[in-house]
């Protein structure tokens, strides 16, 4: 008879060896929970999990590893029937967890895979990018997108989140705005943009909190841009303070259309996307997610 699971954790191959995590599978299987472990080598492995997955009938799928590794499999997820799409737990092994650390996530691995496995289910919303790309936290453009993409890897791995601050700071006479058009139902915005953040969750970039009032479960994207105006102060502001400030510029959207001058490249979830056309959309409770019942992430959902 073949195995029957109710959990299948598709994990980034960086953290296969992680000594806590395989203590704390056991611990779970010990308490009855049936788990199933699959590890990603290359480009592909997620999608072919998550058809596992189905055929297995397993009800939740862990992503997990950093913000990339749970875009790819949100984006699987994504491009199911809506019928047949698991739920998503979360276990941030990654650099900056992003995601995780604005959902309130634990990033101990013991702790987190038991959200991960236990945790309440709740329909969150996701973002379709160009009706093809999608993600779930934060998408980024301008000076801090190509901050993130630039980052030493050694620098990372060595200082998380905090790796992304230092070096963008030792690049600051690199600094060039973005000329773009912002559009909305609610708003309509053209000029330099320094950082434009589009967020489903709070926080990119290794924990800068580029939309603090952001909600996962509203039916609405919140749109933060850093104008080139004053860029220096404007931009230390953001960093330290999360008070108003004139240079930035706030609004909530169901859709956005951003068109650009000339060629810019926005990281969704960690993973970039370059052009002059950007069309995004909420898709409200697309998927459904295990989340701390206390996150900050979570607000009444649209009715």
């Amino acid at each position: 008879m073949a195995n029957t699971y109710n959990v299948l954790a598709i994990l980034n191959g960086k953290s296969a060896g992680n000594e806590i995590l395989r203590q704390a599978i056991q611990d779970l299987r010990s308490e009855g929970h049936t788990i199933a472990v699959r590890v990603t080598w290359e480009p592909g492995d997620a999608a072919r999990y998550l058809q596992e997955a189905r055929e297995l009938s397993v009800h939740t799928v862990i992503a997990g590893g950093g913000d990339g590794t749970i875009n790819e499999i949100v984006s699987c997820l994504a491009r199911l029937p809506m019928d047949q799409r698991p739920v998503l737990g979360v276990l941030p092994l990654g650099t900056a967890n992003d995601f995780a650390t604005s959902a309130g996530i634990p990033l101990h691995p013991a702790a987190a895979l038991r959200v991960a496995v236990t945790g309440p289910v709740i329909p969150v919303d996701i973002i379709r990018v160009n009706n093809k790309r999608y993600f779930i936290n934060m998408a980024t453009g301008g000076f801090g997108t190509r901050i993130t993409t630039e980052t030493p890897a050694r620098l990372k791995a060595a200082l998380g989140g905090v790796s992304y601050l230092l070096h963008g700071l030792s690049r600051v006479d690199s600094l060039k705005a973005d000329s773009c058009e912002i559009r909305s139902e609610e708003f309509n915005w053209q000029g330099d943009a320094l950082v434009i953040g589009i967020g489903n969750g709070r926080q990119a970039g290794g924990g800068q909190r580029l939309c603090p009032g952001a909600l996962i479960n509203d039916g609405l994207m919140d749109v933060s841009i850093i104008t080139a105006a004053e860029w220096l102060p404007t931009l230390m502001h953001t960093l330290t303070r999360e008070d108003d400030n004139p240079n930035i510029l706030r609004a909530r959207s169901r859709t956005l259309e951003i068109t650009a001058h000339q060629s810019m490249t926005f990281n969704l979830d960690g993973e970039p996307l370059s052009g002059t056309h950007f069309r995004m959309e909420i898709l409200p409770q697309a998927i459904h997610c295990r989340l701390p019942a206390e996150s900050e992430l979570l607000g009444t959902a649209p009715q």
